[in-house]
């Protein structure tokens, strides 16, 4: 990820969650519990959280996991990774996570290390997709799964134009009332720029991935690539 994404989101961190729930209206949960059951961590299980944030993945991996498994949550801000770590105080007993400031294009892990893996709203914004799941690839055990949430333009164009109507008058001034309009503003540009979940499925394939899945959800407005090493 690029500097410029780096000081976006270290800038967003004290607002990102009140920002997910007001820009989701609260679904953003439902979906990244889809996302923890679509990844197949299970009791025991060493499991990863890529592009963090503040956590809520990687708490609900955790949950999964339970206290004989371990969790590793990687983001790139040190803001997010201060948040979600002030976040796990509240938890008693306190969850398995190890929290590691990295870059999903060069992760910090060896080779076959994982059972599964997550990533929430991060692929749409690293610099080079394909090294990403290169990454994910390499870390993942034979047979271990990632699920991948993020944002998507709808196929239908219609839903393209709802989704564009609720960015620029929903999101945007939001964003502007909390003194985020510029930081908000890059999601449309990066939306346009996303392969679908079709070339997301053949990107996956190309780098070696067994299976590989996209759901569409939320109308088309989301979806989650599930591949299995």
């Amino acid at each position: 990820m690029s500097n410029e994404i780096r000081t976006i989101f270290n800038r967003i961190a004290p607002v990102y969650d009140q920002l997910n729930d007001q820009l989701s209206l609260g679904q953003h949960r439902i979906w990244k519990e889809m996302t923890v059951k679509w990844s197949a961590a299970k009791p025991g299980d060493t499991s990863l959280d890529l592009c963090c944030g503040t956590g809520d993945l990687t708490f609900r991996l955790a949950r999964r996991v339970g206290r004989t498994g371990k969790v590793y949550g990687v983001d790139f801000s040190p803001n997010l990774l201060n948040n979600a770590q002030e976040r796990c105080k509240n938890y008693y007993p306190q969850p398995p996570i190890n929290w590691v400031e990295g870059d999903v294009l060069n992760l910090p892990f060896d080779h076959n290390y994982f059972d599964a893996a997550t990533m929430g709203y991060g692929l749409r914004n690293v610099k080079n997709i394909v090294k990403s799941l290169e990454e994910i690839y390499r870390v993942l055990k034979p047979g271990a799964k990632a699920a991948i949430l993020d944002f998507h333009r709808p196929s239908h164009q219609q839903l393209r134009a709802v989704q564009q109507w609720y960015l620029d008058k929903c999101v945007v001034p939001i964003a502007t009332n909390l003194g985020l309009k510029e930081e908000y503003a890059y999601i449309s540009p990066s939306l346009d720029r996303f392969p679908t979940g079709r070339e997301q499925i053949e990107l996956a394939r190309q780098v070696g991935f067994q299976e590989v899945r996209h759901y569409p959800i939320a109308n088309g407005m989301m979806g989650v690539l599930v591949v299995i090493r």
